[in-house]
């Protein structure tokens, strides 16, 4: 039996529906040696910023029971040096490239979007609103529908490239944001983005990330991840990309069943750098096993009643 896994997102055609997501897969380069980079619907790379940014200072990292907290800091060589020296390897993959974008300015996104439009080799854009706003005393973008439509519909104004918006979970109603950029135009939507945590050590009494607070990401928010991603499917019409948590092809699975039409996997790339493909074959699998030929007999298939 063929199985077709082919998905289309907002105008983004993908073999299949498992991505990378943002922050967890560098550039593509660092992965080679463990899987085939081909082999996967999309790679989406780490966040890009107008110039270049060293991120927080260590400690920054730390795990979790089920999972990690992490305060990187958004650490990238900015967007120039990205087209320059990390997109010629990702133009000879296979595979869908996203840009993940971000600034601390409505402007500053407008203008990475701008050079990103003009790089040979990105497929698409994925617009992390859960960035201060400067301009507005730090308030986040992603945590109010008029900024984070304004946003949006800069981004779309500077590029013809599908914009995939990603949401912040840090919010009291994520499906209000969620309207606020699909009014904006964005062409689809990913969900979610990391829970805000933070980690103390009890002997020092003081937190163990230098930055006291960061985002939780693994396992441990799949439920909340999973919640707001059903939630999200049947609020807004444009396409819903699942993300938090995902550690296997039942993980993954789960979310397509809720509405999600793809899924990016994050912090299992740390624990096992070929889980894409793994997860990709368990569940051509899956679908082999139960006659189902099409991922889109899958999609949305959840049973409330």
């Amino acid at each position: 039996m063929k199985i077709q896994m082919g998905v289309d997102i907002g105008g983004l055609k993908l073999k299949n529906p498992v991505m990378t997501a943002s922050g967890t897969f560098g550039y593509g380069e660092e992965y080679t040696s463990y899987l085939d980079l081909n082999r996967l619907g999309a790679i989406i790379v780490k966040g890009l910023s107008l110039d270049p940014r060293e991120g927080n200072p260590p400690p920054r990292i730390m795990e979790t029971v089920s999972g990690m907290l992490n305060a990187v800091g958004l650490q990238n060589v900015g967007v120039k040096a990205f087209v320059d020296d990390k997109l010629p390897l990702l133009r000879s993959v296979d595979s869908a490239v996203i840009a993940n974008i971000f600034g601390e300015t409505v402007d500053e996104y407008s203008n990475v979007a701008a050079i990103l439009d003009n790089a040979e080799g990105v497929d698409a854009l994925e617009v992390n609103i859960s960035c201060p706003n400067v301009k507005k005393g730090g308030l986040t973008f992603g945590s109010d529908p008029v900024l984070a439509g304004e946003v949006t519909s800069a981004v779309k104004a500077a590029t013809s490239l599908p914009v995939i918006v990603k949401l912040t979970p840090n919010v009291t109603d994520i499906t209000e944001i969620a309207r606020a950029v699909e009014a904006a135009g964005a062409d689809s939507l990913s969900l979610i983005n990391t829970i805000t945590g933070m980690s103390v050590d009890i002997e020092e009494r003081t937190p163990n990330l230098k930055n006291i607070t960061g985002g939780l990401s693994g396992p441990a928010i799949k439920p909340v991840a999973l919640r707001m991603v059903w939630e999200t499917v049947n609020a807004v019409s444009i396409p819903v990309i699942g993300v938090g948590g995902i550690m296997d092809a039942r993980d993954a699975l789960e979310f397509l069943i809720v509405g999600a039409q793809a899924v990016q996997v994050g912090t299992a790339n740390f624990l096992n750098p070929g889980v894409c493909s793994d997860i990709i074959d368990d569940m051509r699998r899956y679908m082999s096993e139960r006659g189902i030929n099409d991922i889109h007999d899958l999609i949305g298939t959840l049973r409330v009643e």
